[in-house]
């Protein structure tokens, strides 16, 4: 359950209104899901917010479906389960495969258990690894 009201369009302040139409032209959809409408209720949080969101998910060296599936992968480590459906259907959309999905997963929860199996440790980093 949200902790904030959904606005519906009509609810819209003249900011975010201008940002639910940016959202629409850029994603080429007039679907505006229940993340940006939860954030409308503070125009500016949703303006920033949608600013880098466009700009770290737009075309870079980075393909969007690569994007998506990292954005599955942080959302998975972080626990949010609005965003692994949000990135897993955008990632979808973009072409990810059954397979891929399959594959990814298995990544995320290898690096979990290692993870955690090394700050357990104390593993310390090898010199090798280290920059600079």
């Amino acid at each position: 359950m949200a902790t904030v009201r959904l606005l519906a369009d009509e609810e819209l302040s003249p900011q975010a209104q201008e940002v639910f139409a940016d959202i629409r032209a850029t994603r080429k959809s007039e679907f505006v899901n229940n993340f940006w409408r939860a954030l409308a209720n503070d125009p500016a949080t949703l303006k920033r917010t949608w600013e880098s969101v466009k700009q770290v998910m737009g075309p870079g060296v980075l393909d969007s479906k690569v994007k998506e599936m990292i954005y599955i992968a942080v959302s998975i480590a972080h626990s949010c389960p609005y965003c692994i459906h949000s990135h897993t259907a955008s990632a979808r959309s973009k072409g990810m495969s059954e397979e891929e999905y399959r594959e990814l997963l298995a990544i995320v929860g290898m690096a979990s258990e290692t993870n955690r199996l090394v700050t357990a440790l104390g593993v310390p980093i090898d010199e090798e690894y280290q920059v600079g």
